[in-house]
């Protein structure tokens, strides 16, 4: 049987992002850091139609020291405890550190992927971000993109754009249905 995942990323999707100099931004303070409406119902759809779940998240303030170990592993540890997810990657480098994982690099996917035996071909990314849409496309999954509207600083090619985890599950849902995929 093959495994299909949906990775879904972390900051504007499973959780509100905060304001910081104008800009959207991961909540740095655990008080801060608040689930998106409908995200554990989306999420636990998908797992029911016999998805893999793995959040991959950027988490650069962890390199800048704007948050710490803590606080992140807090957030994650709320997102296992109250979430249906297998796993979480996370790449905590900056995009100076060059590093694989960071998206847009598929560094993340590609490792869940040899980690759960996931098809990345009948996989799907959800994302934010001109990166994790760049990412998903690299390591061959269909992409998703939840508009919020945020000014991006690099090209977007997603599969579907869509508002919400919630509106992204259904089009996954639906797409596996009828052969779509999208």
């Amino acid at each position: 049987m093959v495994t299909r995942a949906v990775f879904l990323d972390r900051d504007g999707v499973i959780n509100a992002n905060v304001e910081r100099d104008g800009k959207a931004v991961a909540p740095t303070r655990l008080e801060d850091f608040r689930f998106l409406p409908g995200v554990g119902e989306a999420i636990g759809a998908l797992k029911k139609a016999g998805f893999t779940i793995i959040v991959i998240t950027n988490q650069p303030d962890l390199a800048t020291g704007r948050t710490s170990q803590a606080t992140v592993d807090a957030m994650h540890d709320k997102i296992r405890a109250e979430l249906q997810i297998d796993g979480i990657k996370m790449c905590a480098h900056l995009n100076t550190d060059n590093c694989h994982c960071r998206k847009p690099k598929p560094g993340m996917l590609l490792d869940a992927a040899a980690e759960w035996g996931i098809d990345l071909s009948s996989s799907y990314l959800v994302g934010d971000r001109w990166r994790d849409m760049e990412a998903g496309r690299a390591a061959g999954c269909k992409t998703l993109f939840v508009d919020h509207g945020y000014e991006q600083e690099g090209s977007m090619q997603p599969d579907k754009i869509i508002s919400s985890l919630i509106e992204a599950a259904a089009a996954i849902l639906e797409g596996t249905q009828t052969g779509d995929r999208t």
